[in-house]
């Protein structure tokens, strides 16, 4: 489908801001005020990888049209419970060089008068306030720009000699390898999980002590130590916990926090029984030494080509850490 095409139709009104939890980097704004601008209203949660690997490009469409009269809102709608903790999020907005307004939507309000069902989405709304066009997950960065320029086109802009942006992502906002990622996102929590490879089996909500498998199968993971698994996570109570997980990616995150607020939980990583070394990840040095001190994503591996099913395991060096979700990349 082209851009033509796609102006073709429009998918509704923008929605109302109503029942916004808080804002950040602005005063509350209302679609109202809106009106006369182009607006990308982008639904994202902190810790999603998807929506990390998009970051780069639209910061840079912030940076580049801003001035045109385009609006980047970003709607932070937490997946997880601490994701709809206002200083976690105050401190990712922070660390993460967002300066375009955000609005906190941690009761789905506005979620649910989009009807939107995903992170991250786009919504494209032109100068009247209809959506003209929509983009669900990453990628598409090209034909994404190209419905912005024509919004901006459409209400008066001025965008002759206004390059195209160029942005690449580094660090976790970097682009997957779609070519040998073979190991999909896999939830800790007893209300998602699945590929759970400890002989004693998945207590839910109740304290076991765990152990390896002599083997793991290819996307298995496994706990070892004292750990209670509740609907979310997976949480440390003694030194020494292991998560075990055999993957197929170049690139291995895991989203974990300590259990309590302001303390920091140092770890080890090994990566088929060694330190990980040049495949470490920008959380760990090169002996696969790291530590938790907040609750976010941590990249702890990101491996030189060619890549091959890997065993990674994790050894925490202190108690009360909790394991949330594994992504790839």
């Amino acid at each position: 489908m082209t851009v033509t095409d796609l102006f073709r139709r429009t998918e509704g009104r923008m929605p109302a801001l109503d029942g916004a939890t808080g804002w950040l980097n602005t005063e509350p704004l209302t679609t109202e005020a809106l009106r006369g601008r182009v607006v990308l209203v982008q639904f994202w949660t902190y810790t999603c990888i998807n929506w990390l690997r998009t970051l780069a490009h639209v910061r840079a469409w912030d940076e580049q049209y801003r001035d045109k009269g385009l609006v980047v809102l970003g709607v932070h709608t937490p997946e997880f419970s601490f994701e709809g903790d206002l200083d976690n999020v105050r401190r990712a907005v922070r660390s993460m060089g967002i300066s375009y307004p955000v609005v906190l939507d941690s009761d789905y309000a506005i979620w649910g008068a989009f009807a939107n069902h995903y992170w991250p989405a786009l919504y494209f709304v032109d100068a009247t306030g209809s959506i003209r066009h929509h983009r669900f997950g990453e990628g598409d960065f090209q034909q994404s720009e190209m419905v912005i320029r024509r919004l901006l086109a459409e209400a008066g802009a001025d965008l002759d000699g206004q390059p195209f942006v160029t942005a690449v992502g580094e660090g976790v906002e970097a682009s997957a390898d779609w070519e040998d990622l073979e190991t999909g996102e896999t939830y800790l929590g007893y209300s998602r999980t699945d590929g759970f490879a400890s002989p004693e089996g998945l207590a839910t909500a109740a304290r076991r002590a765990y152990t390896l498998p002599e083997r793991l199968r290819l996307n298995n993971w496994a706990l070892s130590g004292d750990w209670t698994v509740d609907s979310e996570s997976a949480a440390l109570h003694e030194v020494g916990g292991r998560i075990a997980f055999r993957f197929h990616a170049r690139d291995l995150h895991l989203v974990m926090g300590p259990v309590i607020r302001g303390a920091t939980v140092p770890f080890r990583v090994r990566l088929d029984g060694e330190p990980p070394g040049s495949a470490s990840g920008s959380d760990l040095d090169d002996e696969g030494r790291g530590v938790v001190g907040e609750q976010r994503l941590y990249q702890l591996i990101r491996q030189p080509l060619p890549i091959a099913d890997r065993e990674f395991e994790i050894e925490f060096l202190g108690p009360d850490a909790a394991a949330v979700v594994f992504t790839f990349g």
